[in-house]
């Protein structure tokens, strides 16, 4: 498999209206401008943060990079709620600036919890609070609000001489898009994972991501609901899961890497099935698998109608292979969505002396649930999606 999941470690929302409460354990976080009854808005901002040494394993172990490996890693959030966007939207995603820690408080806590990260500060209540400009660990930094309706804070990020961010990532969204939150995060994690690994003067800190909504001035100049909007008709709301969530989209950094290898060259390439009507069965599936599997998955390929040859063994018994632009899919059973859809860099199927194969990492995917395999390949001019059945389980150690 060239892709593998890890889920966060801790992560929080900031609200500037509620400056001293800490939200570390509430099942949503939320990036929106709500406008109150007296017209202040209320800024959402969150966190997310994923284990360092996890990382390091991934693009050490796992993807084992190269001068020749084509890799990319995204940060992946999922939507429970959106409102408001009724004009272009942008959510802005940095890498924080200062560490901060978790917390134990709840959206509706009385009194408030204050044992964790706020608007205000990084740990807890009047100990450390977020620098709006200053060099931490060796790196600037920089946060923003509006004085006229928050206190100092919101968090921090990661900038450049000039206020030119190159770390900075963005997403849009309109009306009718998908609102769930993916986007690449390569440069960022590798500023992780050289300060982490390579050497303690390169990269900087892995601090997490730090998400917002953008300025009230889109990339076309055009107004659009933003953080410190103060128009009660457009107040744009997202609500994702959090990794407390009790449901299976916990926020994810999902690392993709090209692993595709065939032997499917010169002679071989007469044993490619050339007519779209295909046996396909899949081998190497017991039906359950531990959550720290790792399995390879083969796929056994004939044509349906063989041509008619005369010779001493049977067809069958010879090997056949799909064609290289082949790709694999997995769904969850119960939701009927992807969770990891087709791509052709990243889910092509190899091919070996034996079979077709490719591989999956279980522990990237919840436990006690099902699965189902899909397998897309593009044949004789046709696009076939082969649905045959092939499910799995996911069982806790």
């Amino acid at each position: 498999m060239a892709i593998y999941k890890i889920f966060p470690t801790q992560d929080s929302t900031l609200y500037s209206l509620t400056p001293n409460a800490n939200f570390g354990m509430d099942a949503i976080l939320e990036a929106s401008n709500i406008i109150g009854i007296d017209g202040t808005p209320d800024i959402a901002r969150f966190l997310t943060q994923f284990d360092t040494d996890e990382i390091v394993d991934v693009i050490n172990n796992k993807i084992v990079t190269g001068s020749t490996t084509i890799w990319d890693v995204n940060f992946r959030t999922f939507i429970a709620e959106a409102s408001g966007v009724s004009n272009t939207q942008i959510l802005e995603i940095y890498p924080a600036g200062q560490p901060w820690n978790n917390g134990t408080g709840e959206f509706g806590d009385s009194p408030e919890t204050t044992d964790g990260c706020t608007w205000v500060d990084r740990s807890s209540k009047n100990i450390d609070a977020w620098s709006m400009g200053a060099v931490f660990d060796s790196k600037r930094i920089t946060g923003s609000f509006d004085s006229t309706y928050s206190v100092a804070g919101g968090g921090n990020w990661i900038y450049e001489t000039g206020n030119v961010n190159i770390y900075k990532v963005t997403q849009s969204f309109t009306l009718r898009s998908n609102k769930d939150l993916n986007v690449s995060t390569k440069e960022i994690v590798n500023n992780w994972y050289d300060r982490a690994f390579v050497s303690g003067d390169k990269g900087f800190g892995n601090n997490g991501f730090l998400v917002k909504l953008t300025s009230s001035v889109n990339t076309s100049g055009e107004s659009t609901a933003g953080e410190f909007f103060t128009t009660s008709s457009q107040q744009p709301i997202f609500k994702y899961y959090s990794v407390d969530t009790n449901t299976i989209y916990p926020p994810q950094l999902e690392f993709k890497w090209v692993d595709f290898t065939t032997v499917l060259t010169g002679s071989l390439t007469s044993s490619i099935v050339t007519d779209s009507n295909i046996k396909m069965s899949l081998a190497e599936n017991p039906g359950v698998f531990n959550i720290n599997s790792i399995n390879r998955f083969r796929l056994n390929v004939s044509p349906m109608y063989p041509p008619r040859t005369f010779q001493t063994s049977s067809y069958f018994l010879g090997k056949n292979f799909l064609p290289t632009s082949s790709f694999y899919a997995l769904k969850d059973l119960d939701t009927d969505e992807y969770v990891i859809d087709f791509d052709t860099q990243y889910t092509k199927i190899s091919a070996d002396s034996t079979s077709n194969y490719f591989d999956i990492y279980m522990n990237g995917l919840e436990p006690e649930r099902y699965y189902k395999l899909l397998i897309k390949t593009h044949i004789d001019g046709s696009t076939k999606i082969y649905d045959d059945n092939y499910y799995f389980k996911i069982i806790n150690g």
